[in-house]
């Protein structure tokens, strides 16, 4: 199989957990970090979560504690929004976002959407991957894939500016 068939192999194939395949076990650190690279796409070498980041996603807000030094699927799948979302966005900008979707439901019916998305645009992404591309097209496609991402992330600022103006308005309803 080349190297173009297995990246849209894996693109159309590998997701997270379905949130009633998560651990319904509490898991220590060290089962946490080794059970997060099944959760998303990674080709580089540098590892998808330390035990580091774990503590300063605490510290940050961004995840819960822990209970009693082990880790629920709700710290699961925070963990795998929070990995993904770090590949485009700071802390600061995904603390935003995640505050907004536990402000507008469950966590699990969150996740499922957030995962639900990802499905939808990996596999948009894989089926704009012609399966043969010359070593011209490589180049020019992968052009093609950083600048949607580019305007992806402009978008994505702006939308995430407009939520803060919101929030700050005093015109917003109270709850």
């Amino acid at each position: 199989m080349n190297k173009i068939a297995e990246l849209k192999e894996k693109l159309l194939t590998a997701r997270p957990s379905e949130w009633n395949s998560l651990p319904d076990l509490s898991l220590y650190m060290d089962q946490v970090i080794s059970y997060m690279p099944r959760q998303l796409i990674s080709f580089g070498n540098e590892p998808l979560l330390t035990p580091a980041m774990v503590n300063n996603y605490i510290k940050d807000g961004l995840l819960p504690r822990a209970e009693g030094k082990k880790y629920t699927r709700i710290h699961l799948a925070s963990l795998t929004a929070i990995c993904a979302l770090k590949q485009v966005l700071s802390v600061r900008e995904i603390r935003q976002l995640l505050d907004n979707c536990v402000e507008i439901g469950l966590i699990e019916e969150q996740y499922e959407w957030f995962r639900s998305i990802i499905d939808q645009e990996l596999t948009e992404t894989a089926e704009s991957i012609p399966d043969d591309l010359s070593e011209a097209d490589i180049a020019a496609t992968a052009t093609v894939l950083a600048i949607r991402s580019y305007a992806n992330k402009l978008a994505c600022e702006r939308l995430l500016a407009l939520i803060e103006n919101q929030k700050h308005s005093p015109d917003k309803p109270k709850k």
